[in-house]
């Protein structure tokens, strides 16, 4: 069983990362993490997409850059830990995303157009930590949902999140502890 950990938590003491941490370890199988803020995206210009667009073309993914996709295309399970920032997840995760998607890889197209999986995962787990509770899920894991649902044939998607954390007499360590014990796999 292979788990693909995507961390975009930056924060030394991430709360999201803490939360993520507890999940891994009740989940069983080896753990690849893809730490976010240590990877290079290529600049997304006219340049980059048409080498990308001619291996994509060709099929030729032997390119390392096709490695994130590849990872994605074959977890079993896959853990995103995105905190809330500015009314959405990190940038780094929009990049990491656009950087997966990849026709051949991750999803091909049917005759009619729609977006067939390629991706072998059965479930994806969202977690996040919001300071505040405005959190709609159209900002966030309602986005990423929807890609997994119709694009990547994850059908089982579950959201796991600790919000109000910033709230002036929040308790943050009982707020995440409730989280994390309202784990169940």
């Amino acid at each position: 069983m292979m788990i693909l950990f995507v961390n975009a938590c930056v924060k030394e003491n991430s709360r999201t990362k803490k939360i993520a941490d507890k999940l891994l370890e009740k989940l069983s199988g080896e753990i690849l993490e893809v730490k976010l803020e240590n990877v290079f995206f290529p600049k997304t210009d006219e340049e980059f997409l048409k080498y990308r667009d001619d291996c994509i073309k060709r099929g030729d993914f032997s390119d390392d850059y096709f490695n994130f996709a590849k990872n994605f295309a074959n977890a079993d399970i896959i853990v995103m830990a995105a905190p809330y920032y500015d009314l959405s997840f990190p940038a780094l995760l929009k990049q990491y995303i656009e950087h997966i998607n990849v026709m051949g890889i991750t999803f091909e197209y049917t005759n009619e157009g729609q977006p067939k999986s390629l991706c072998s995962a059965k479930k994806l787990y969202y977690v996040m930590t919001a300071g505040g509770t405005f959190v709609p899920d159209e900002y966030g894991y309602g986005y990423i949902k929807a890609l997994a649902q119709n694009f990547y044939g994850i059908k089982e998607c579950e959201k796991i999140q600790a919000v109000g954390l910033d709230i002036i007499g929040t308790d943050v360590e009982m707020v995440i502890n409730k989280c994390i014990e309202s784990i169940i796999l």
